[in-house]
């Protein structure tokens, strides 16, 4: 009889009776399933059809959180968003103060300006001509605001992937033009005069592959660097392309 045998007939036999007479067996203890984890599979791009890496998705998903008008792929993430720079707006806000600051005064000081113009008639009455000057009082503030926005609602967004321009033409005109990094043959920036240097603005170039279309945002804030950052995603991308082609051969 060899030892298995031997185990097995010792589990058949009692080992003990207990208090009502009823045999005691010894069994082996019970084995207990224990699932092995499975690897967890890694989050793979839709689009690429490459894994990607936790980092890639967190920068993801913080993109998708602060910029939700874009529309980036699963391994895509905002590297720098480029804005006009706020010197654009001194212009049409001091003109529009200025006239918003005359009207008041003459709505204020109407009596004198009455008596300084002979003025006659209804005109001469200011109950009468309170309401058309607040109204283009407040038809100017409109203006501003409607040009603050048109302004500023033009942005240079810079992905890992591709650059993302939002041009604001008017209030109700929109239109958004993407190019590939891939595609981007020249990237660079122009600051005119004294002036521009100072305040640290300007224009931001890119042409793409044969020059056959050049994209253009004035008003950079910080154009240097921001071509400085550009430059170095076109490198990094192009350099993740290679050395993938060379992994496969």
């Amino acid at each position: 009889m060899n030892e298995d045998e031997s185990v097995t007939e010792s589990y058949e036999r009692p080992v003990a009776y207990g208090a009502d007479g009823q045999p005691l067996y010894a069994h082996p203890p019970a084995m207990t399933h224990v699932e092995t984890p499975q690897p967890t599979k890694a989050a793979t791009g839709g689009d690429t059809g490459h894994e990607i890496s936790l980092e890639t998705k967190l920068k993801h998903d913080t993109s998708r959180r602060y910029y939700p008008s874009l529309n980036l792929r699963n391994d895509e993430y905002v590297i720098s968003a480029i804005r006009r720079h706020p010197i654009g707006l001194f212009l049409p806000f001091i003109v529009g103060a200025v006239m918003m600051a005359f009207l008041l005064s003459i709505l204020l000081n109407y009596d004198l300006f009455v008596r300084m113009f002979n003025l006659t008639g209804p005109v001469a009455q200011a109950s009468t001509m309170a309401f058309p000057l607040l109204l283009v009082a407040i038809l100017i503030a409109i203006g501003v605001y409607i040009n603050y926005y048109v302004y500023t609602s033009n942005r240079l967004y810079l992905t890992n992937e591709c650059v993302i321009q939002q041009v604001q033409v008017s209030l109700f005109s929109h239109v958004e033009q993407t190019v590939s990094l891939d595609n981007v043959e020249d990237a660079s920036y122009q600051q005119k005069g004294l002036f521009q240097q100072f305040f640290d603005y300007g224009s931001i170039r890119l042409s793409t592959e044969g020059n056959a279309t050049s994209y253009r945002f004035t008003y950079a804030a910080h154009p240097k660097e921001h071509i400085d950052v550009l430059n170095n995603a076109i490198e990094a991308l192009r350099n993740s392309r290679s050395n993938a082609n060379n992994s496969r051969n």
